[in-house]
């Protein structure tokens, strides 16, 4: 017969019970270890660890109160919170043993106990810990994702004034629960700041979902938001919860949400509204508590006046709006940003520290960054890659890889299309500040279509 891999210990001061536990025990698990002195149950604790203990709830100095069984219980949980501890006691002490689970034990056997009722019941408890040790494991795990994950975003790099401002209105409103409604160009660092909310408020040990609404089509809007029951639909094999319910108790970041379609905006709202979801396949309301930030670059007024966007779902979303400026509107921080990429890239790539020279950094300032901080990020990374000095000049920022021209002296010679079209939808943008709907019909497309060459374009 296999043993069960398990390591258990015995207290009791009467040495017949553990004899006899012993002797039964040994033959289902590896390891059974006796104590007949609770005294020495520290020292037992500090080196090992033990699956199950098995503790008398009433020792010779303390003959019927079970008093000195809660206080060694407390002992083992203050010395392991996660420990599985199964009471010892006499049919008449019944009631002390059910108080004992509810200060926290895990269960209770009667003396003289039936060997297989001892065997189920260890084994039961066995199984309690097994979960046990695997949620703590989940919790720590996540933990460290939302780390890991976090470090993605650094930190918002900046002196500007413009952007103390913002900070300072996002950790007043990271301490409440209110919705927050963040606009800005792209790249100006919306989900930094989402980011940054979250770090700030009292659910930041829980998860921070992000969701591009952007990037999600109309067919795959509800599957993805609010998760699907097995057999929903073809592809559907097994239950899938949305993005809303893995967001429970923590921040669900919708960006782009000028994006979504009106009947889109709709069941968002609805949802929104009520606090529960759907799943689809499913007729069961699922309550979900988050914390909701959104974002956009997108004139949501200008488009709740032209009826493309719900005036109630702004008023649902926007408790709380910032704006955050685009790059050429702080200038001062360009040296900082440009510092902490350059330093991050060197490292990244292990390249020797690199420095930006005095005209280049005056070059950078006098330029539009219609990118904003993406486009400087990506800039910094493309000049530590390629440069061949240690000292940066504005050649290795602002020329492309085949060596032509600033795009400010735009011509098209010797450029293919795609370079072409690049350039006029970067000139364009900044010409209307940002806007993109005056930039789309200016240049005779739709916001979408824009948006797609925006996107493959790395604008």
């Amino acid at each position: 017969m296999n043993k069960i891999k398990a390591r258990l210990l015995i207290v009791d001061d009467d040495p017949d019970i553990l004899l006899a536990a012993k002797m039964f025990l040994r033959q289902h698990f590896e390891i059974v270890h006796t104590e007949k002195n609770p005294e020495n149950i520290p020292a037992l604790l500090k080196n090992d660890s033990y699956d199950v203990i098995l503790l008398d709830m009433n020792f010779s100095r303390d003959a019927t109160s079970g008093q000195e069984g809660f206080h060694w219980l407390n002992v083992i949980l203050g010395l392991d919170p996660a420990a599985t501890v199964i009471f010892i006691t006499g049919y008449g002490d019944i009631e002390l043993a059910v108080q004992g689970i509810k200060e926290g034990a895990t269960n209770f056997i009667l003396k003289p106990w039936d060997n297989k009722k001892l065997l189920a019941t260890i084994e039961a408890s066995l199984r309690i810990r097994k979960n046990k040790v695997e949620l703590e494991n989940l919790k720590s795990t996540q933990k460290v994702l939302i780390s890991d994950q976090d470090q993605a975003y650094h930190n918002l790099i900046s002196i500007s004034p413009a952007m103390k401002k913002v900070m300072n209105i996002a950790m007043k409103v990271a301490k409440t629960d209110a919705n927050v409604l963040i606009l800005g160009e792209n790249g100006t660092g919306k989900e930094v700041v989402a980011r940054a909310i979250h770090r700030a408020s009292p659910r930041h040990d829980k998860v921070f979902i992000p969701v591009d609404l952007g990037a999600i089509t109309e067919s795959l809007f509800e599957s993805e938001l609010f998760g699907y029951k097995k057999g929903a639909f073809t592809d559907a094999k097994e239950d899938r919860a949305g993005r809303f319910e893995v967001a429970n108790k923590g921040t669900l970041f919708l960006d782009e949400i000028g994006n979504l379609s009106l009947p889109l905006q709709s069941k968002l709202l609805s949802v929104l509204q009520s606090r529960k979801v759907v799943r689809l396949g499913s007729s069961r309301e699922v309550p979900v508590d988050i914390r909701l930030i959104c974002a956009t670059n997108m004139p949501l007024y200008e488009m709740v006046k032209e009826n493309k966007f719900r005036q109630d779902l702004l008023y649902r979303i926007n408790t709380v709006e910032i704006s955050i400026p685009p790059l050429r509107e702080r200038l001062e921080d360009i040296e900082p940003l440009v510092e902490f990429y350059l330093d991050l890239y060197c490292k990244k790539y292990k390249i020797p520290k690199k420095r930006i020279a005095a005209g280049t950094l005056k070059r950078m300032q006098k330029h539009t960054w219609p990118g904003n901080i993406r486009e400087l990020q990506h800039a910094v990374e493309r000049a530590v890659i390629l440069s061949d000095s240690n000292i940066l000049e504005p050649q290795d920022f602002f020329m492309d890889e085949q060596g032509e021209k600033h795009e400010d002296d735009f011509s098209p010679d010797n450029m293919n299309l795609d370079e072409v079209e690049k350039i006029l939808i970067r000139k364009v943008i900044d010409k209307h500040g940002g806007n993109i709907s005056r930039a789309a019909k200016e240049l005779g497309l739709t916001r979408a279509s824009l948006y797609r060459r925006i996107k493959k374009h790395g604008i």
